[in-house]
């Protein structure tokens, strides 16, 4: 991309940047990122560095290993990014309510553990003074979307937080009846879960609202697949999985070995029975991607490539070696979502068919520089490659930050990187920079900001030059390292944010 080609394309399209940051990583006295005024500033911030995006992970409440891609609901939301400070200004909370807890020893980790002590304690104090007969509350309650969360949590805390499949018996089969019952014996336990999601959607529409007026949009992740342990699973079973004789998950989802992994990738979260979703049009999942655009602008869908072929494995194997490919539903799901804002995040294997998939919806896939060092000379990872209906990024949430990419490599690897990255700088006219270690990490996203993509987004930890001890996940294990890394205020300097802005008025972002 040369600095005078126009930001506006002939297509139409435009050229952007933004920065990935998860709301649970925000800055904030409560032990987690929330919706409030941490959440304000770094709007600011994004405005200030001349971003238009805001990526987030999902926003659904965590679950096996603090996991936002295990979570026990598909459009259910995170209570635990509720702002007290917000509840406090409507008269819901008392300062004593919030601020004699300890939420964490350490400002650059979450305690997910106080979360699950003491957070719903301090929402049940601003439900017991929330005025019910408010007109906004009762057409919530009357929607109905947020009920069988609802009921699920409420049953999962009077079965000690269990999995469903360990529920007492008369629960553990979804009947409409038999929950109806138990929703009008515990009205109050039920309407406070509702309660959760109210607050939420409150808070999330006002900070959406204040971003647009910085003119940045909010792009959203959506996982695939669901838990095990969810309401889809629990209620839903038959209608969306691959199920065995006794209704139990006949198939579970992973990837196969390879490179990183001898044994694959055991995921266990049950796989969709496409062959029966597409016998009433695939609703749920229509249903499911109109929900995600009620809360985003954009939609980046986790593991697009299984919509082509996914892989599947029998549910009593030990690792994912004894796994085999299944047909997707292809481009049939999407063909009247063509005009969508979706961002497919096409890693791992790709072959043809899912090569043909992106060209039949016309959706842009991710580019990784991080995946970009092979040996190949035209790997397509390569900033100079770049095509124009892309999102570009230095590393994803499971990638190590890009400081940490440098520092783990070897003399001879980092000596064909550096020949590589002065190559992808003379080809694309940016500046070779690589004196200190935060010049070429700023080398790197100077690159991609000039590349050919429409789309750049740099996570927040390779901005600052963060190294391991700033990393958001390590695939395949589970740890208190894991979703827990946080920023601190003083984390987002002007300087930095004026210097970002530079490159993206350069380079017409």
């Amino acid at each position: 991309m040369k600095k005078s080609e126009n930001a506006k394309r002939q297509n139409g399209s435009e050229r952007k940047a933004g920065v990935l940051m998860p709301v649970s990583s925000l800055p904030s006295p409560f032990g987690i990122g929330t919706l409030g005024a941490g959440a304000y500033a770094f709007v600011d911030w994004l405005n200030l560095a001349g971003m238009k995006i805001w990526q987030v992970l999902p926003l659904l409440p965590t679950g096996y290993g603090d996991s936002p891609y295990q979570s026990c609901a598909s459009n259910a939301l995170n209570y635990y990014f509720i702002d007290f400070t917000l509840l406090e200004e409507e008269g819901l909370l008392e300062p004593d309510d919030y601020q004699t807890v300890v939420w964490g020893e350490d400002p650059r980790r979450v305690d997910y553990g106080r979360l699950f002590a003491y957070k719903t304690q301090v929402l049940e104090k601003a439900y017991a003074r929330f005025d019910k007969t408010d007109s906004r509350w009762q057409n919530f309650l009357s929607q109905g979307d947020y009920f069988d969360f609802a009921v699920f949590m409420s049953l999962k805390r009077r079965f000690s937080y269990r999995s469903w499949e360990e529920w007492e018996k008369k629960y553990r089969v979804y009947d409409e009846k038999t929950i109806k019952a138990y929703a009008l014996e515990n009205e109050e336990e039920v309407g406070f879960w509702q309660f959760t999601q109210f607050l939420f959607l409150r808070q999330w529409n006002a900070l959406k609202n204040y971003a647009h007026t910085k003119g940045i949009e909010i792009m959203g992740d959506m996982p695939i697949y669901v838990s095990r342990d969810s309401v889809e699973t629990w209620k839903l079973g038959k209608e969306l999985f691959i199920l065995d004789a006794k209704g139990n998950a006949s198939m579970r989802a992973g990837v196969p070995p390879d490179a990183f992994s001898d044994d694959g990738q055991l995921w266990g979260n049950p796989v969709y029975d496409w062959k029966k979703l597409k016998k009433n049009g695939y609703a749920w999942w229509k249903e499911r991607i109109r929900y995600n655009f009620s809360l985003y602008d954009i939609v980046r869908i986790d593991h697009f490539r299984a919509f082509d072929r996914f892989y599947a494995i029998p549910a009593d194997a030990e690792t994912a070696k004894e796994g085999a490919w299944m047909d997707g539903p292809k481009f049939d799901l999407f063909r009247d979502l063509k005009s969508c804002a979706i961002v497919a995040e096409d890693l791992g294997i790709i072959d043809d068919g899912v090569r043909k998939l992106l060209a039949d919806t016309g959706y842009p896939g991710m580019k990784v520089f991080e995946f970009a060092f092979d040996g190949n000379e035209e790997n397509e990872y390569l900033p100079a490659y770049y095509n124009t209906n892309c999102v570009a990024y230095t590393g994803t949430h499971d990638n190590e930050p890009l400081r940490a990419f440098l520092e783990n490599m070897n003399k001879k690897e980092r000596k064909a990187f550096e020949k590589e990255l002065e190559k992808q700088c003379l080809l694309l006219d940016v500046a070779y920079l690589t004196e200190t270690i935060e010049e070429e990490c700023e080398s790197v996203i100077r690159l991609l900001i000039a590349s050919n993509a429409d789309t750049v987004i740099v996570p927040m930890h390779d901005i600052l030059c963060m190294g391991e001890e700033a990393r958001l996940n390590a695939p395949s294990t589970v740890s208190g390292k894991n979703w827990t890394f946080r920023f601190t205020e003083k984390d987002f300097k002007k300087r930095k944010a004026a210097r970002l802005k530079e490159m993206i008025t350069e380079y017409q972002r």
